[in-house]
């Protein structure tokens, strides 16, 4: 026992001067990364300039004055990204001094060029008004979506789509809840329920109980 105690002892103060080390030269990895987002040509502010750490999670963008503040590493590369400019890259110095990197980054205008459109007009207005009458505009997603959630449609399709392994195990559940709640006396008869009758009536007016051929 009196030889195990110094050992730990020692073995202690290893991992604490290990850590340490360890801890300061992540500490001095860390910079604190500040600086400003303007154009090239007229050098004005970029607002909303997309500022993270390439291949990682991290980031942050300008304000509307163009400036950013970000923690980050050395050796990290910087990307720059935004609407309408080129993307830009800004790599950290590995050898850098201190812990705090000011940066002044310059983004140039990207410009796109579209395809050529020869915008032509109708021989006749006659013939522009009968286009214009039977043209068909494709439906919006808004559109898209208020059809497939139309009642008929859902209960068209609750008729031919087969239900999965979850609402057949649910469905399954359910009918044994309702067995063992009544187990060992007579369940109940909706017969004189009249919250039954109503459900009755209105699947009735519905049309579920017609003939499906």
């Amino acid at each position: 026992m009196k030889r195990i105690l110094p050992l730990f002892i020692i073995s202690f103060f290893v991992i604490c001067q290990r850590a340490h080390a360890q801890f300061e030269q992540i500490k001095d990895s860390v910079v604190q990364l500040y600086g400003v987002v303007l154009t090239a040509d007229s050098l004005e502010a970029i607002p909303s300039v997309s500022v993270s750490i390439k291949g990682g999670r991290r980031g942050t963008i300008t304000n509307e004055q163009g400036v950013f503040s970000i923690v980050v590493l050395k050796g990290d590369v910087i990307e720059f990204t935004s609407v309408g400019y080129k993307p830009k890259l800004a790599e950290i110095p590995r050898n850098l001094q201190g812990n705090q990197f000011s940066l002044v980054q310059l983004m140039v205008v990207d410009t796109q060029y579209l395809p050529v459109t020869i915008i032509r007009p109708r021989p006749t207005r006659e013939q522009f008004d009968r286009d214009f009458a039977t043209m068909q505009i494709p439906d919006d997603n808004y559109e898209l979506a208020r059809k497939n959630t139309d009642e008929q449609t859902r209960r068209a399709l609750m008729t031919i789509i087969p239900a999965d392994g979850k609402e057949a195990a649910n469905y399954t559940l359910r009918k044994q809840a309702y067995k063992y709640t009544y187990a060992g006396q007579i369940p109940p008869m909706n017969i004189m329920n009249p919250i039954a009758w109503a459900d009755f009536i209105k699947a009735w007016k519905r049309g579920d109980f017609k003939s499906k051929k």
